[in-house]
């Protein structure tokens, strides 16, 4: 159950909600044990209708922009949150992916997203962006050892992060393309003639 107490990610499950989108919101109050270590426990498994994979998703809470300095594209994350999805991303395999999901309480009149895609939810604004865990790894640079965090550097972020309705849309089918029998059977007999 996602923690009901953060507003985050209540709205983020209220988005799911109101898409439709099946989900399982996970317990995180415990860590969950892997041998002799322990996980991070991830917030919610999606698995969005004609999607090509369940994602795994980590809710990061940020104010956008943030601070006294109004800072935008807040994306930071620690050591801990980077080893235990890229371990959850291995026990699940590869129909899985794991995504960091920057759930933006947006306190002005500026959102990451388009218009049409900023949530309401108990009187406030919400805007999800994702970024997959192997995107964000690639660029995450250290920022204070003594809390163990990261961060990307806000261009990349904002070059590799989608809008999270890009996560959860479903992927055209792919149509499969055979040749006309008579142009099957000419191509077969040119490569046979070919070989002799």
């Amino acid at each position: 159950m996602a923690k009901r107490d953060n507003h985050y990610e209540a709205a983020f499950e209220a988005c799911l909600q109101s898409l439709r989108i099946p989900y399982v919101a996970v317990d995180e109050t415990r860590r969950s044990a892997l041998g002799d270590a322990s996980l991070k426990n991830l917030d919610f498994l999606v698995s969005p209708p004609g999607g090509e994979r369940t994602w795994l998703v980590d809710v990061k809470g940020r104010r956008f922009p943030a601070g006294r300095q109004k800072q935008y594209w807040k994306n930071w994350s620690t050591q801990d949150d980077l080893r235990s999805m890229a371990s959850w991303e291995q026990l699940f395999g590869t129909s899985f992916g794991a995504i960091f999901l920057f759930a933006f309480h947006l306190t002005a009149d500026v959102a990451p997203v388009a218009a049409e895609q900023v949530f309401p939810f108990r009187g406030r604004f919400y805007a999800f962006v994702g970024i997959r865990l192997d995107h964000y790894t690639s660029w995450a640079r250290p920022i204070s050892a003594r809390w163990q965090t990261v961060a990307m550097p806000v261009s990349r972020f904002r070059e590799l992060a989608q809008p999270w309705a890009e996560f959860v849309r479903p992927k055209p089918r792919r149509e499969i393309c055979y040749p006309e029998p008579a142009t099957a059977s000419l191509e077969m007999e040119q490569r046979m003639s070919d070989e002799l």
